[in-house]
């Protein structure tokens, strides 16, 4: 009954800390998503690219930096094809229903898709049971 009780305690502050982190993350006026990484780059280029403050696009509340016009265009046209999955917060955090911040290179594609993580830990972690 003590290791459950100790359970519930270190989930409940997992919650506070990821909860926390995902407001801290995108507490900036303009939600810089991606940490200014361009998330076209994730499908074009297999890597994490840091995009230029002068080539932006928004999406759902959210900036994003491009590396390339072409590659803003691109998002532009499509934003739902690249776009991260559930805004941009760590997928297996908001698989425990957690907003975590993410690591740009801590990212997978499955099916056509951007899933970030928290860090490689945590994407290997989610990688195993996507």
């Amino acid at each position: 009954m003590k290791h459950r009780g100790i359970a519930w305690l270190f989930t409940g502050f997992m919650g506070v800390l990821f909860l926390g982190a995902g407001v801290i993350a995108h507490a900036s006026d303009d939600r810089l998503a991606l940490k200014g990484y361009d998330p076209v780059a994730y499908f074009t280029e297999k890597k994490p690219v840091r995009g230029k403050a002068e080539l932006t696009a928004q999406h759902d509340g959210a900036t994003y930096r491009f590396a390339s016009a072409a590659n803003r265009d691109a998002f532009a046209a499509a934003p739902a094809k690249y776009a991260p999955q559930y805004g941009g917060y760590c997928a297996f955090g908001m698989a425990g229903n957690y907003k975590a911040p993410i690591e740009p290179d801590a990212w997978t594609v499955v099916d056509g898709k951007l899933y970030l993580n928290y860090n490689q830990s945590i994407r290997s972690r989610w990688s195993s049971d996507v």
